[in-house]
């Protein structure tokens, strides 16, 4: 059994504005610093192994509190990168999908397949390797999002609402394939340790 806390990173200003992050690289702002550290103390508890995040500075900012809370290494990993929008980076998403009908519809975006099959393979590489405990995973809104419909799609197989910055959810790789325990939660996973036995 394999637990990944899949992170999104902390609050930036182009959060705040609604734009489109991809491979742009801002950094934190004040609330997202906040957000990074209660990350870190929510997740210091649940004996992580490691701490893998994007190598895109929101990220980073986001894993590094995180790594040494649990005081293990920080690692990156490219395949964890947020989605390449193309010349839609620093564009609003209201915008585009007024455009295009969506973002994905948009010439030049990455296509969700590609972006699953890049997250899921660091997701596979985890539960191969011969650590044992959970760890966490510091990546982007449409990766974290994309990977819960392919791995851990809702019942009604609606997409999965975007993650809040700064939040956590809790995959479970078992025998019988992946299970999405918790879902966009900021809360201490201590405390609700109990509904997942």
């Amino acid at each position: 059994m394999t637990d990944i806390y899949l992170c999104r990173h902390g609050r930036t200003q182009l959060n705040v504005a609604g734009l489109l992050r991809g491979h742009l690289d801002p950094d934190l702002d004040l609330v997202g610093h906040a957000e990074a550290r209660d990350l870190a103390r929510q997740l210091r508890n649940v004996g992580l192994v490691r701490v893998i995040s994007s190598p895109l500075a929101r990220a980073l900012e986001t894993a590094r509190p995180i790594a040494e809370a649990s005081e293990v290494a920080l690692e990156t990993d490219e395949r964890l990168i947020d989605r390449a929008y193309g010349e839609f980076d620093g564009r609003s998403t209201d915008d585009v999908t007024s455009e295009y009908g969506s973002v994905d519809a948009a010439p030049g975006v990455e296509p969700a397949e590609a972006v699953a099959a890049r997250a899921k393979a660091v997701l596979n590489d985890l539960i191969n390797a011969e650590d044992e405990g959970p760890v966490a995973v510091v990546s982007h809104d449409a990766v974290i999002r994309i990977l819960l419909d392919q791995l851990a799609p809702t019942p009604h197989h609606t997409a999965h609402v975007a993650p809040r910055t700064g939040c956590w959810s809790l995959l479970r790789h078992d025998e019988s394939g992946w299970h999405s325990l918790i879902v966009n939660s900021k809360d201490d996973p201590v405390e609700v340790a109990f509904t997942l036995r």
